[in-house]
């Protein structure tokens, strides 16, 4: 048996860990030098059927029934379809979850229904039960869900999470845990994972890496080129070429966001939320 596979307090202890270092990560990224190159957004879906490169595309809804925005810097483009391309020679499909985000998606992809109260029940977990501050659930959230456009690389359209599968679509590629986890399986060095498939993480980060794309690492299905993240974790000092924008898919049209470090989501907003998390199991208990 191993003792720290099967330890809570190990899990508990690498989960606090992770998600500081992820808040810690944020606030660099927002404070990193940016020079928007005013480079275009591209359709993931045309450039792989102009290419003849099998990818796959959720089919699942954005928040409040939007339809997802498949589309990268074009930049990134020849990066995504040599990647997808290699990982067909693999026998295996790349299918994209998620691309650009509008501040709108941005803001509401905290709030889901699905997300909030995992997040919230994950760090009342942390905390052995107690109801977490704002401030505390705020970081979380920001080390999961980017709270404000600067930081946030899907906002940018420099971002793409990924899950791998076989070549006929049939079978997921083992990377521990599905997209979205949330749960100490999601950073991308999780020790709580198998052999194999921290094996998968290492072989598909490294692929993606041969073609340009850094992780984010503190979640194992986020891949992204150009931006701040990929910048700052370079070494290299050089501005970041991408930057935050508002972004119309009819028009092609593309706007710099100017107060692209105001928060999307508000206190007042969080705190709501956490009362309406938690209302019934203090109605039960009372």
């Amino acid at each position: 048996m191993n003792t720290f596979r099967d330890d809570e307090e190990a899990r508990r202890t690498f989960w606090k860990t992770r998600m500081d270092e992820a808040f810690a990560f944020m606030v660099e990224i927002e404070r990193y030098p940016l020079a928007e190159c005013g480079e275009a957004l591209a359709s993931l879906p045309e450039a792989a059927a102009k290419a003849g490169v099998r990818v796959l595309f959720s089919e699942l809804p954005h928040v409040k029934g939007l339809p997802r925005l498949f589309y990268l810097r074009q930049g990134l483009i020849d990066g995504f379809i040599g990647a997808a391309a290699e990982m067909n020679r693999l026998g295996w499909v790349l299918k994209v979850e998620d691309g650009y985000r509008s501040r709108f998606m941005q803001k509401h992809n905290a709030l889901r229904p699905e997300v909030f109260p995992l997040v919230l029940a994950r760090t009342r977990w942390e905390l052995g039960g107690s109801e977490p501050s704002i401030d505390l659930l705020r970081r979380r959230l920001a080390a999961l869900i980017a709270m404000n456009p600067r930081v946030g690389t899907h906002c940018i359209g420099s971002a793409i999470d990924i899950s791998v599968l076989s070549l006929d679509g049939t079978t997921e590629i083992d990377r521990g845990a599905g997209y979205l986890e949330l749960s100490e399986l999601t950073p991308m060095d999780s020790p709580f994972v198998s052999a194999k498939a921290k094996a998968n993480r290492e072989k598909i980060t490294a692929l993606m890496a041969s073609h340009g794309f850094s992780t984010y690492a503190f979640e194992f299905w986020h891949y992204n080129a150009g931006d701040a993240y990929s910048e700052f974790l370079s070494g290299r000092g050089k501005p970041a070429r991408y930057g935050p924008v508002d972004f119309d898919p009819g028009s092609g049209s593309m706007t710099p966001i100017a107060d692209a470090t105001t928060p999307l989501n508000s206190e007042a907003e969080i705190a709501a939320m956490i009362d309406d998390a938690l209302r019934p199991n203090q109605t039960s208990g009372g």
